[in-house]
């Protein structure tokens, strides 16, 4: 008799099938690939305040704890942008959110 599978494998087999969240699932993933991607040009304080956030053809968008982060990292948005590019991802335009306060 076999186990039955995890309950997060069994989900993952799941969604495999469910064609709209296969497409989002597959842009949750993109967002964190290009978060892993600039994440060596963000400074090592600024580095835990970045969370990868939404992704679609049009832009992308970088979540923040707070404005002091958003600030700075709107100054680095021409630096991120390159790199992107460089690495071969799509050009979008890439915005920066502060994440509301819980």
């Amino acid at each position: 008799m076999t186990s039955p599978a995890p309950p997060a494998q069994a989900l993952a087999r799941a969604l495999e099938h469910h064609q709209p969240l296969v497409g989002l699932l597959q842009r949750v993933q993109q967002s964190r690939e290009r978060l892993a991607a600039v994440k060596a040009l963000l400074p090592a304080g600024l580095q835990g305040e970045v969370r990868a956030g939404p992704l679609d053809d049009a832009s992308w968008v970088l979540l923040v704890s707070n404005a002091a982060a958003a600030a700075k990292l709107r100054q680095l948005l021409p630096a991120v942008t390159s790199t992107l590019q460089q690495a071969g991802w799509a050009a979008v335009e890439v915005k920066v959110k502060v994440l509301p306060r819980s």
